[in-house]
């Protein structure tokens, strides 16, 4: 394997641990986080803490992504907003607590962050109270009920798979078959919709591994005729492999079916696939993508969704500042609305793939 290639490869493992869970107007300005810091200086003013793995090898370019779109989206909000401190953490969970301590005692109103999983799960289950609306980009495992000052705002793609489910019922679906790529991604992609699926009314008729030899494909065919639908638990170019199989039926599926932005010909192997996903990817003429658009595309696509959570999260950050609990912001990362949880939930773009074309046919309810 080339250097380049090792490299984009460790890169998209990072971004996809990041985006779906795995194992593990002032300029920003950093702070070391090492042990031997202990109390911030009297003079640091009031501001807003962003707590991002920038000290991680691993998640440095996804952190960098948040923190570009936190800042682009600072610079372009009218008025006046606190000043932004990075804070940055390592992959050690202790580090995000270290690092949030230190960002409330010199004076944070607010704090963004962290952005991994463990990171979360470490802060929302170290103990002590938090003293400040906290907004972290990513949930925390195992953990259902949120302390108070506690928000997420993330792009877990469980929440999509039960979106896709509430589609599929609301067009009147009820035997659903799933195709499961065998990895963590695609077992919790599929479980959410068939808990989704199942909770609403509908029946799960069957679930078939991601394979591709014959005779996985013909037990697939032969599945597919008790079914009204089906599920793809898996990425755009496996899609594109097993679609033709159960072309019977309609085709539902996460942000993980979207072929890309220069997808062309590779669109007619999708056909009459219905994918969730948000603004940022699907829809340029979007009024507020169109205020952030950027002429330099970034290494991959994963990053520009960990942009776009970042131009969203200071925009809610704003809101949580102002002391709003009941807002919508029309975002590029969906329609966002706080649950009553404390989970921002983001109501998402439905595309449609038909005769090699992809078209916006409608938008999903958290």
């Amino acid at each position: 394997m080339s250097r380049r290639a090792l490299h984009l490869w460790s890169l998209l493992l990072s971004i996809t641990c990041l985006l779906y869970g795995g194992i593990p107007a002032g300029a920003s300005e950093s702070l070391p986080t090492g042990a031997d810091q202990t109390s911030a200086e009297p003079t640091v003013p009031p501001h807003i803490a962003l707590l991002l793995p920038t000290g991680s090898e691993a998640f440095a370019k996804p952190a960098d992504a948040v923190r570009t779109g936190f800042l682009d989206a600072s610079k372009k909000q009218g008025g006046t907003v606190l000043p932004i401190r990075l804070y940055p953490v390592s992959d050690d969970p202790q580090s995000v607590i270290t690092a949030y301590r230190q960002a409330v005692a010199a004076g944070a109103r607010m704090v963004v962050g962290p952005l991994t999983r463990n990171g979360v799960t470490a802060l929302a289950t170290q103990g002590d109270p938090l003293s400040v609306p906290t907004l972290a980009l990513n949930v925390p495992e195992g953990v259902s009920a949120y302390g108070p000052n506690f928000y997420t705002l993330s792009l877990q793609v469980e929440a999509e798979a039960r979106q896709a489910a509430q589609l599929a019922l609301r067009e009147g679906r009820r035997n659903a078959l799933t195709i499961t790529e065998q990895t963590p991604l695609g077992r919790r992609m599929r479980d959410a919709f068939v808990e989704e699926f199942q909770n609403g009314g509908g029946t799960h008729v069957g679930d078939h591994a991601y394979e591709t030899d014959s005779a996985a494909l013909e037990r697939i065919r032969q599945s597919a005729a008790a079914a009204e639908i089906v599920f793809l638990a898996v990425d755009a170019p496996r899609a594109r492999i097993i679609r033709p199989h159960v072309s019977s039926l309609q085709a539902y599926g996460t942000s993980q079916l979207n072929p890309g932005f220069k997808a062309t010909a590779g669109l007619i192997d999708l056909n009459e696939v219905r994918f969730v996903d948000m603004p940022w990817m699907l829809q340029p003429d979007h009024p507020a993508v169109m205020t952030y658009l950027h002429d330099t595309p970034r290494e991959s696509e994963d990053l520009e969704r960990l942009y776009a959570l970042g131009i969203d999260a200071f925009r809610v950050a704003q809101e949580l500042l102002g002391g709003k609990r009941d807002f919508e912001i029309d975002g590029v990362t969906g329609r966002l609305t706080l649950g009553a949880e404390g989970q921002v939930k983001r109501g998402l773009l439905v595309a449609l793939i038909a005769d090699g074309k992809l078209t916006i046919v409608g938008e999903t309810r958290p």
